[in-house]
């Protein structure tokens, strides 16, 4: 592996400006970051045409995949949260072990990702933070309740022209506003918002673990990578 300690690589939407400098903030040293883009037409980021993008990522998710398996990543993430929102548990299960035979990696997704963090984080109730539009949104409170979550807060960013012009600050203040005291946790939903640089601020604000897709992502990522070192300065998930 040319010296490298674990090779990651992530199926990452068109458009989405945010993946590769987040996943790069967050790597340790030692770990080769490998980025392959899905496929769909026309405007990115808009909440008008979301679904369709949605079915389209996953309608050519083969091709990506396998373009990506060429550098024989360890891990390989979908990088798009929403994705699994349009999923039902079976096919989103179903989808992972046909990629995984294809690729020969293993294959996570971030709203897989998001799950296994919050039940490491002994999570329960959970507030949830989205840039979506409504319909896109509503699926993400049902795909936590799908699994077992408890969705106690709820929090969509509002006046949004294109996810992926939108600002950490935006995405600070929407945690808020998405937090109840029953939370255990605030989830941040969406790869293509700005997260990082307010993930700290909010875990000291809230009293309480504060994630986003992108730390969840990476988190399970370098765990199956076998990477075990804590990752500082971006919450307690990606810190222990």
């Amino acid at each position: 592996m040319m010296g490298w300690r674990a090779r990651l690589g992530f199926l990452v939407p068109p458009g989405n400006p945010t993946v590769e400098p987040e996943m790069m903030r967050l790597v340790p040293a030692g770990i080769s970051l490998h980025f392959s883009r899905l496929v769909a037409r026309g405007p990115t980021g808009t909440h008008e045409g979301q679904e369709e993008r949605n079915r389209s990522y996953l309608e050519h998710i083969g091709e990506s995949t396998e373009l990506l398996a060429m550098v024989k990543p360890d891990v390989i993430v979908l990088a798009h949260t929403a994705s699994s929102y349009t999923l039902t548990p079976e096919a989103e299960a179903q989808l992972l072990a046909d990629l995984a035979d294809r690729s020969q990696s293993q294959l996570i997704t971030a709203a897989g990702a998001v799950k296994q963090a919050l039940r490491h984080l002994g999570v329960q109730r959970v507030a949830l933070a989205t840039p979506y539009a409504e319909t896109i949104s509503e699926q993400g409170k049902q795909h936590l309740t799908q699994h077992g979550f408890q969705v106690v807060g709820y929090g969509r960013l509002e006046n949004v022209r294109n996810i992926y012009e939108e600002t950490a600050e935006r995405a600070y203040r929407l945690a808020r506003r998405a937090d109840t005291p029953e939370a255990q946790a605030v989830f941040i939903s969406g790869t293509g918002l700005p997260t990082l640089p307010a993930l700290a601020m909010l875990e000291a604000d809230l009293g309480k673990p504060v994630i986003s897709s992108a730390t969840a992502m990476m988190w399970q990522a370098l765990r199956l990578a076998g990477v075990g070192e804590p990752v500082h300065g971006y919450g307690r998930l990606l810190s222990d």
